[in-house]
């Protein structure tokens, strides 16, 4: 990770930031974010949410969370990447903090994050998570082995992203449907004038529902995907895969063998 200038410029007033979340039929979920939102020491934070049109009680959840929502739609999308984008758009803070639905954030995560983005006047924080019961801070270093935890600690809860880096770097790719962050957070942080600022301190717990990991073949390739375009040794990178593959193979295939049984569960309901 680089660091950052000695002379970083520093907000004269407190940076704005918004809480965007995707959500889709996650109401057995929601109400424990809603509840770590409602639990922090700073609510002077603007909440947005984009629902691809939820057909169990989500919706009635989002409603009756209005002292946090700021915005929310509910419609039709193209996956997570598309309603994020939508969010973005939507937003109207100098930075966001992507939440899904089964994240949880720790009680004084927004107050630290606004006095991190204050002082350092960085392009992204990047704070630790709660990831399987340990607390991870990224690998931090060698983006070529690494991928985007060669920068930041993970996309949801773990970074801090100024809102305009969309309009140098673009916005998240559909090309990528399930690791669109990492390539978005791999080539911004690639860029010698993009300051990462790593934070000392937890911002919450990383959840486990998202189609990253649950989808861990897609996810596996999709990642496969970006490492193969941002990086600058091809050959390397299609050796690493194979390499991978092998030591991955039998968490990939009891992976997609639950996911089968559980698509078959849920179509005979």
């Amino acid at each position: 990770m680089r660091p950052l200038p000695s002379q970083a410029p520093l907000f004269s007033t407190p940076p704005t930031i918004a809480i965007v979340t995707v959500t889709c039929n996650a109401a057995n979920v929601l109400a424990g974010l809603i509840g770590s939102m409602r639990a922090q020491t700073e609510r002077n934070f603007e909440w947005i949410v984009v629902d691809g049109a939820s057909t169990d009680e989500t919706i009635e959840i989002i409603k009756a969370a209005g002292d946090l929502v700021s915005t929310w739609i509910s419609e039709p999308d193209f996956g997570i990447y598309d309603a994020l984008n939508k969010a973005i758009h939507l937003s109207t803070s100098d930075y966001y903090l992507v939440l899904g639905a089964d994240d949880r954030l720790l009680p004084d995560a927004m107050a630290q994050y606004r006095r991190h983005a204050t002082v350092s006047g960085a392009d992204l924080v990047t704070a630790s998570i709660l990831l399987d019961g340990r607390v991870s801070a990224g690998k931090l270093g060698r983006s070529w082995w690494n991928g985007m935890f060669a920068y930041v600690s993970g996309h949801s809860v773990g970074t801090l992203i100024r809102r305009s880096l969309h309009d140098r770097f673009g916005y998240y790719s559909r090309r990528f449907p399930v690791a669109a962050d990492m390539y978005f957070i791999k080539t911004t942080c690639m860029s010698p004038d993009v300051r990462v600022h790593q934070a000392d301190f937890v911002a919450g717990k990383h959840g486990k529902a998202g189609v990253s990991s649950v989808d861990k073949a897609a996810t596996f390739c999709d990642c496969f995907r970006v490492q193969l375009e941002t990086e600058p040794r091809k050959l390397l990178q299609i050796l690493l895969f194979i390499v991978k593959l092998i030591w991955r193979m039998p968490a990939l295939i009891r992976s997609s063998s639950l996911q089968r049984k559980t698509s078959l569960e849920s179509a005979k309901k």
